[in-house]
Formats: structure tokens, sequence, C-alpha cells
């Protein structure tokens, strides 16, 4: 699987004090957000798409290959108008994409994760922003219970067997974190679906009595408007996708989607559109051979009862 254009999942550099002009042909000294990096990327993916090189480009727009450059990285502000100007030297006429695009040059708030910017990686923080973006999640879970849905004990649990070991303010800075992400499906707003495979419903964290906490709170998440909960059990023949825990976030349009995985140093995000496309692939035959939402209640509500009967 290839890994998502430079510029999209490259971490930030460290923070400054350098104040954006907001003019498009500044050398602003500033800090691309998230959003601003994808909206980079897709350009950049536009002018290769034309065949055409950052000079080419530039000659068509008539401005340097420098800016060309800093607005496909991320660096210089690209207005609506400059962005509709692209898209027509290219020859892009997807207009759901373009109009996708536009809403994105328009935004200026600063979002809350902004505030973990001092002591949190940039990983974690992009992760916060496509979430608080989405038009809908979809999570598969095979080594531990998704994020979006752990109890307090269970996330921190979780968090306290990183290796090497987080000090306690670190395992307590994460955990308030997710927390506030959580309350991006809590309200019903973002549709969100769990695929989560029976071997993450035993895997045991902080002993049984946490475990059997966050089955319970698992039920209840499933009852929630909004909050779609489908197990994968052992009995599957073939498991229909990765070893990995993933989190697709679906954009506005299909090409602004994001995948991110879990891995042991990171989270990954990925936004080719072959790579989104297999991951759209492995959801569609994950929610083929899943246990109905009933079913999968009944399933955890099992899986419960055995481990509170297991440690009486």
């Amino acid at each position: 699987m290839r890994a998502a254009e430079p510029g999209w999942i490259r971490q930030r550099p460290a923070r400054h004090t350098g104040l954006c002009t907001g003019r498009e042909d500044a050398m602003a000294l500033r800090i691309p957000t998230l959003r601003q990096r994808r909206l980079g990327a897709e350009l950049r993916r536009m002018r290769e798409q034309a065949g055409f090189g950052g000079s080419h480009l530039a000659r068509l727009l008539g401005v340097t290959a420098a800016l060309v450059s800093q607005m496909e990285n991320g660096k210089s502000a690209v207005a609506e108008a400059r962005l509709r100007e692209i898209a027509a030297a290219c020859g892009c006429g997807n207009k759901p994409l373009i109009d996708a695009l536009a809403d994105m040059t328009r935004e200026r708030e600063t979002g809350w994760w902004e505030e973990y910017s001092p002591n949190l990686n940039t990983d974690l923080l992009d992760v916060a922003a496509i979430e608080a973006h989405a038009r809908r999640i979809s999570t598969y879970s095979i080594t531990f219970l998704p994020g979006l849905l752990q109890t307090p004990a269970y996330a921190a649990s979780v968090f306290a067997r990183a290796i090497p070991p987080l000090p306690q303010a670190d395992v307590d800075l994460r955990l308030g974190f997710r927390l506030r992400r959580q309350q991006v499906v809590r309200d019903g707003a973002t549709p969100y679906t769990a695929f989560i495979h029976e071997a993450a419903l035993r895997m045991q964290f902080s002993g049984p009595a946490a475990l059997a906490e966050q089955l319970g709170a698992l039920v209840d998440h499933s009852e929630s408007p909004g909050i779609s909960v489908r197990v994968v059990p052992f009995k599957i023949e073939s498991l229909p996708g990765p070893s990995e825990n993933f989190v697709y976030i679906a954009g506005p349009v299909p090409e602004l989607d994001t995948v991110q995985i879990d891995i042991s140093f990171g989270c990954p995000l990925f936004d080719v559109p072959s790579d989104l496309e297999s991951y759209r692939e492995i959801l569609d035959r994950m929610s083929s051979v899943a246990l109905s939402e009933d079913d999968s209640r009944h399933f955890i509500r099992s899986i419960k009862k055995e481990i509170e009967g297991s440690h009486e």
C-alpha cells in the first residue's frame, strides 16, 4: 500500500510565532493545517492528472513556479477564485470535488484539538481534525475496541501499556483528548459504524471487571442514534480485511475520503484513490459477513456474561 502524497501525512514543523499576511503571493511563515495540506495535495493531483509540470501550470496561471509549489504544500493560502482557475487550467470538470475544495479554501476557524498541540504529536491532532469534518466514520478493530467507544478505564489501560511506558501525566493527557474526540459520534450527528472482531472483544487490558464494564458500555452505545456496532466472530472462515485496526473517514465527496491505520509508532493517513477503493471494498465485504446489529448485541452480552461468570 502506498503512502499518501508528500505534504499530506508528513508531520508539520515545530510551531512558531510568525504571522500569516493572508496574501496568496506572500512567502508567509505559516504552518499548514491538515485541511490545508489536503487541499494542496488535491491541487497537486489535479495538476498531475492533467500531465502538467509545476512550471507549466505556473505559466498558465501567470505566477511563479515557487508559488505553485507553496500552494501544493499547503504553505501558501489558496483563494477560491485561484482554486477554480487552477481547476479550469487543468481541465478538471469534477464539479462536486471542486465545490468541496472551494469550501476548504473558506475555512478559517481553529479546532479544539489545537489546544493540545504543544503536548501531543501531529498524528493524533490530524485524526481529530479529520473526524470533526467527517460525513460518516467506519472503523474496524481486531486488537482493541474502537477508541471512539472506549470507557475511561479501558482507554487509560490501553495507554498505560505503551512501550516505552508513558508517564502518568501523558496517559491522563491522552485520555482527556480521546474523551473529547468521542463527542463527534456521541451526539449522533456523524453516522458511525464499528466493525469489531471477536478477538478485540475478548482482549483484556485492565482485567475482567474493566472489560465487562467496557462491553456493557459498548452495548449501550450500539443502541444510541447514529451508532452501529457489528461483530465479526471467530467462526468467519476468511477474514475479509487487513490484520490491523483502521478508520475510514468519509469526506464531502469520495475523493476526499481518508483512511487512518494503527501501527506501533503512529497512525498514518492514506488518501491515494487506489488505497481508498481497496478499503471501501474491505468495508463492503465486512458488512456482508458481520453479524447484524441485534445479533451483535446478543453476542457481546454473551461474552460479558461469560467473563463475569468465570471470574466470580
